[in-house]
C-alpha cells in the first residue's frame, strides 16, 4: 500500500512529469530510423549475408536495380546514363557504353548480351548503389534517379520496393492509430459504464504508447512492421489494465472513507492482478525474441516494453487523472450495455455435454486446417503491395519486356581459369528458368577481345579476390521454381569454386524460408512452455496450465485454420506472431475465470455452482477485453493496403473473438469435467464444508 498512497499523494506531480516526458518521447519517435528491408534480419553468418558484405567491401556495391527505358534513341540513353552516374551514392550504371563506344554498332555485341539489354524499342540498364538496399543514402539516390528518368523509365528492384513501401507506410500509419483509437473508444463507450472514462483511458494509454515509441530510439532502428503495429497492439493488449483499475476503484468507493483512500486500495489491488495478467502477454512477445530471423527480436522487445510501460501508466498516470477528473467522471456514468450474464452462465453449465462434444469434434479439423494454413504462407512481400505503386508497375514491365522476374549475383574466385568459368556459365545457362549469365566473359568473343574492355568496366565487375556476375531468372522470388533453380546453380558453382557465393533477393529469401520455418517451431514451443510455467506459478496447479492452454491453442488452430478455409494466403510472419500474441494476450481470459472458479470451489460451492458463478462474474470483463482487442485491430485490417499489416490485424481481431467465445462456452465444460483432477493437482484447493443450499457433487 505504500506505493499506492505515494501515487495518490503525488498525483499532480506525476501528471506534470508525465506531460513533460512527452516532449523527449516525441523527439525520439520523430528521429527513429525505420528499416523497410526484411532481408537484413537474416543471421549475419549465412553465405548470402556474408556475400552481401563482400560485395560491399570488394566492389563498393550494395543495392541493385534495373531500369527499363522505352522510346529513347541510343544518344539519349547514353546521356541519361551519364546523368545517372553523377547522382551521389550511385556506384555504377552498366549499359552498352560501359562496354564500347557508341560509334561501334550495338549489333557487334555477342548475341546473348545484346538480347539481354535490348528488346524492340526498350533497353535496360543495371544500376548499383554504394550503400545497402534500405540505407537512407540509397533511398535518397533512388528518388533522384526517378526524378531524372521521367515517365519513359521504369525502376525495378528491392530499393524501389523499399521507397514505395516507406511512402505507403507513412501515409497509412497515422490513419491506423486514428482508426484503432476511434473504434476502441466506441467499444468502451458502449461496454463500460461512463461517457467520459474511455477518453481518460485513451489519454493514459496514449502517453504510454508515445513513451514506448520514443524509447525505441535507443534500439537504433526498428522494422516498419513493428512501427506500424506497435501503437495498435499496445492499445489493444493494455486496455484491460485501465478497465481493471476503474472497476476496482468504483468497488472501493462503496466502502472507503473518501476517493483518495478508494484509489489507493484500487491501485494496490490492480497492481497485483495486472502484474499477473501482463506477465503472460510479455511472455508471448518475449518468445518472438528466440527467432533466428531477428525481426522477431525487434517486434518482441518493442511490444514487451510497451506492455510494461502500459502497466506503469495504469498504476501511476491513470489514477492521477481519475482523481483529478473524479467529479465529471462520476457525473457522466451510465449503465453498461452488457446485460446480466448469470442466466447465460447457468445455461452454459447445463449444456456441458454439448460443449464437450463440440470441443472434441473441433480439435482435429481445426488442427488440420491450421497445418494447411502454415504450409500456404508466402514470402515475397513485394508481390502483395498495391498494383498502383511504381515498383509494381516497373516489376511487371521488367517481366513482360525482358522476362526477368528475379536477379541473382554470383561471386566467383577471381583466379579461376577462364575455361572453367566458361564451362560453368554454359552449365548454368542450361538450368531451367535461367535467362542468361552475364559477366566479363559474356562480353568477350570473336568480335571483342577481353583485353580491350574498358578498365572502368573491369574494375566494376572484378576485384583482387572475386569476379561479379549477374544471373537473370524467369522465375519469381520465393517461388518453388526459383528455389529449385538456386539449388541447381549452387551445385554447379560449388563444383567449380567451393568458395563461390550466390547472393541476391531470391537466394536470401530462400534462406529466410528455411530459417523462419524452424523459427515457427521454436517460438511456438517457447511461448507454450513460458506461459505454462506462469500459469503453474499463478494457479499453483499441474493440471490447470494444460486445460487453459488447450482452450487457447484450439482458438489459435481455428483462427489460422479459417485462413485456409477462406482461401487467404498469409505472409510468413503472421502465423508466428499470432501463435504467440493470441496465446499471451487472451489466456488471461481463461486465467480470470479459473481463478474465480477456484475461489468459489474452495468456499464450498459444488462444481456446477462454482463454474456458473465464475462465468457469470468474469464474462463481462472477458467480453469488454475481447471486444476492445477486436475493435482496435479490425478497422486497421479493413483499411490497410499493406497485406502483412492487414493480415496480422485481421488475425488478431478474429483471434480475440474466437478466444473469447471458447473461454465463455468451452472452458466451463472442461473445468466441470476435470474438477476432480484439478482439485487433486492444485495447491490450496482443500474444500470447506459444502454449502447446504446446493446439492451438486463436490
Amino acid at each position: 500500500m505504500r506505493f499506492s498512497r505515494f501515487v495518490v499523494k503525488n498525483r499532480v506531480i506525476i501528471l506534470i512529469l508525465a506531460v513533460a516526458l512527452l516532449a523527449p518521447a516525441a523527439f525520439g519517435m520523430a528521429t527513429q530510423r525505420i528499416n523497410y528491408d526484411m532481408l537484413t534480419y537474416l543471421p549475419p553468418d549465412i553465405d548470402t549475408m556474408v556475400g552481401q558484405d563482400i560485395l560491399m567491401q570488394d566492389f563498393g556495391k550494395g543495392a541493385f536495380s534495373f531500369i527499363v527505358v522505352e522510346g529513347m534513341d541510343d544518344g539519349q540513353v547514353a546521356d541519361l546514363r551519364e546523368r545517372l552516374e553523377g547522382v551521389p551514392h550511385v556506384a555504377s550504371v552498366i549499359w552498352y557504353t560501359s562496354f564500347a563506344d557508341l560509334s561501334i554498332p550495338k549489333e557487334m555485341l555477342p548475341e546473348k548480351l545484346y538480347d539481354a539489354f535490348n528488346r524492340d524499342d526498350a533497353t535496360m540498364m543495371a544500376v548499383f548503389f554504394d550503400q545497402s538496399t534500405s540505407d537512407d543514402d540509397t533511398t535518397a539516390a533512388f528518388r533522384q534517379l526517378r526524378a531524372i528518368c521521367g515517365e519513359r523509365c521504369f525502376l525495378a528492384g528491392m530499393t524501389a520496393m523499399v521507397v514505395d513501401l516507406k511512402d505507403l507506410c507513412e501515409r497509412e500509419e497515422p490513419i491506423y492509430v486514428g482508426i484503432a483509437v476511434a473504434l476502441a473508444c466506441a467499444a468502451m463507450v458502449l461496454l463500460l459504464d461512463g461517457w467520459l472514462v474511455p477518453f481518460v483511458f485513451l489519454a493514459s494509454i496514449g502517453m504510454a504508447i508515445l513513451y514506448n515509441l520514443g524509447t525505441n530510439r535507443f534500439l537504433g532502428q526498428i522494422s516498419y512492421i513493428t512501427k506500424a503495429l506497435a501503437a495498435v497492439l499496445q492499445l489493444a493488449v493494455t486496455m484491460d489494465y485501465s478497465i481493471f483499475l476503474w472497476h476496482s476503484y468504483n468497488e472501493q468507493l462503496e466502502t472507503a472513507s473518501d476517493n483518495k483512500e478508494a484509489m489507493a486500495a484500487a491501485i494496490h489491488q490492480t497492481l497485483t492482478s495486472v502484474i499477473g495478467s501482463s506477465i503472460t502477454t510479455v511472455a508471448g512477445f518475449i518468445a518472438l525474441c528466440f527467432m533466428s530471423f531477428t525481426l522477431g527480436l525487434d517486434l518482441g522487445l518493442v511490444m514487451a516494453k510497451g506492455v510494461l510501460l502500459g502497466v506503469a501508466s495504469c498504476v501511476t498516470i491513470l489514477p492521477s487523472m481519475i482523481l483529478i477528473l473524479d467529479k465529471p467522471l462520476q457525473r457522466t456514468k451510465h449503465r453498461s450495455l452488457i446485460p446480466d450474464l448469470r442466466p447465460l452462465a447457468k445455461g452454459v453449465t447445463k449444456a456441458l455435454p454439448v460443449f464437450l462434444i463440440l470441443f472434441v469434434l473441433l480439435v482435429w479439423p481445426a488442427y488440420g486446417a491450421y497445418r494447411q494454413a502454415n504450409g500456404e504462407v508466402y514470402y515475397d512481400l513485394g508481390s502483395t503491395l498495391p498494383e498502383s505503386l511504381e515498383y509494381r508497375i516497373a516489376q511487371h514491365k521488367l517481366e513482360d519486356t525482358f522476362q526477368v522476374a528475379s536477379t541473382h549475383m554470383l561471386l566467383l574466385d577471381a583466379g579461376l581459369p577462364e575455361k572453367d568459368i566458361s564451362d560453368m556459365i554454359d552449365e548454368m545457362d542450361q538450368v531451367d528458368g535461367v535467362k542468361y549469365v552475364l559477366g566479363l566473359e559474356s562480353v568477350t568473343g570473336a568480335t571483342i577481345p577481353k583485353d580491350i574492355l574498358p578498365e572502368k568496366l573491369v574494375n566494376q565487375l572484378q576485384s583482387q579476390r572475386y569476379e561479379l556476375m549477374l544471373i537473370n531468372s524467369e522465375y519469381a522470388v520465393a517461388s518453388d521454381e526459383v528455389n529449385d533453380q538456386i539449388d541447381a546453380l549452387n551445385a554447379i558453382l560449388k563444383k567449380y569454386d567451393k568458395t563461390g557465393m550466390l547472393i541476391g533477393e531470391a537466394p536470401c529469401t530462400k534462406d529466410m524460408i528455411e530459417i523462419t520455418d524452424h523459427d515457427f517451431q521454436v517460438v511456438n514451443l517457447v511461448s507454450i512452455l513460458a506461459i505454462f510455467a506462469i500459469i503453474l506459478l499463478v494457479e499453483r496447479s499441474l493440471s490447470l496450465p494444460v486445460i487453459l492452454i488447450s482452450v487457447i491453442e484450439l482458438a489459435i488452430f481455428i483462427n489460422l485454420g479459417l485462413a485456409h478455409v477462406l482461401g487467404d494466403r498469409l505472409p510468413f510472419i503472421a502465423p508466428i506472431c499470432i501463435s504467440t500474441i493470441q496465446l499471451g494476450a487472451t489466456v488471461d481470459y481463461a486465467i480470470l475465470m479459473t481463478t474465480r472458479y477456484k475461489t468459489e470451489r474452495v468456499a464450498g460451492h459444488g462444481k456446477r455452482e462454482a463454474v456458473s458463478i465464475a462465468l457469470g462474474a468474469s464474462a463481462p470483463s472477458i467480453i469488454v477485453s475481447g471486444m476492445g482487442l477486436f475493435a482496435a485491430t479490425f478497422g486497421v485490417a479493413m483499411y490497410s493496403e499493406i497485406d502483412i499489416i492487414r493480415s496480422i490485424c485481421m488475425l488478431l481481431a478474429r483471434g480475440a473473438v474466437i478466444s473469447m467465445a471458447l473461454v465463455i462456452f468451452m472452458l466451463p465444460a472442461l473445468l466441470m469435467l476435470c474438477d476432480g483432477l484439478i482439485r487433486s493437482t492444485t495447491l490450496g484447493m482443500k474444500l470447506k464444508k459444502p454449502i447446504e443450499t446446493r446439492k451438486e457433487g463436490a
